[in-house]
């Protein structure tokens, strides 16, 4: 006999299949959404970019003499006649081109070599001032790849990369200490540079006191020639 109190608990509810296929759909739409959005973000910041940078300039040491004052710069290409000068937004190392009239213009280009990452494997010529390093970067970010290298002269009276002057890189006619830091010649202890070659036998005659230089690499000498 069937107990005339006993409930009959509900049906149980049903699955709404539809509604959770439609959720699904959803969430694969936002996340291919979501990838493509992320790769053309990344094309876009691969592109190259062309704003300058600087890094801190290189003094002469007494292992790496003849280290000229340097800088970088990712701006556009340079040619030779070109002038330039320090570009405020970038200071205190940052130099950009400028028309050889601007009042802004301190120096300009009188060679412009391939770039090199090897240190001193570039040598600008004689009566260079100083050395800008132009690179491109890409992203905007880091010091870039280089590319060349411009020599750049003074357009003021102050030359120190003039032979004897004590700055620039170190070339013949030069002055230099016994412990091969390079100076102004006519000071006391100055030491006239004959020549620079690899091995103290290639010095010209009138060496007196050949200094042997620590290795590196990319350097195209490695003995000062001195008149002691």
């Amino acid at each position: 006999m069937a107990n005339p109190y006993q409930v009959t608990p509900p049906p149980a509810p049903r699955r709404r299949s539809g509604s959770n296929v439609v959720a699904v759909i959803v969430l694969v739409v936002v996340i291919i959404g979501g990838y493509f959005v992320m790769r053309s973000q990344q094309k876009d910041d691969s592109k190259p970019t062309a704003s300058p940078t600087a890094s801190p300039s290189t003094k002469p040491t007494a292992k790496d003499p003849g280290s000229p004052e340097s800088s970088s710069d990712t701006s556009s290409s340079w040619k030779v006649g070109d002038c330039g000068g320090p570009d405020p937004s970038k200071a205190p190392d940052g130099y950009k081109p400028t028309g050889c009239s601007d009042s802004g213009a301190t120096f300009k280009a009188i060679d412009i070599k391939e770039a090199s990452i090897l240190p001193n494997a570039v040598q600008c010529p004689p009566g260079t001032d100083l050395m800008i390093d132009v690179s491109i970067s890409y992203g905007g970010k880091g010091s870039g790849i280089p590319t060349n290298t411009v020599c750049g002269r003074n357009l003021s009276g102050d030359h120190p990369g003039d032979a004897g002057a004590g700055g620039g890189q170190l070339v013949k006619g030069d002055c230099v200490t016994s412990q091969a830091k390079e100076v102004a010649c006519g000071g006391s202890g100055a030491q006239k540079v004959l020549g620079l070659v690899k091995t103290k036998s290639e010095c010209p005659s009138g060496t007196t006191d050949p200094i042997e230089l620590t290795m590196a690499i990319g350097r195209p000498y490695d003995v000062i020639c001195t008149d002691g």
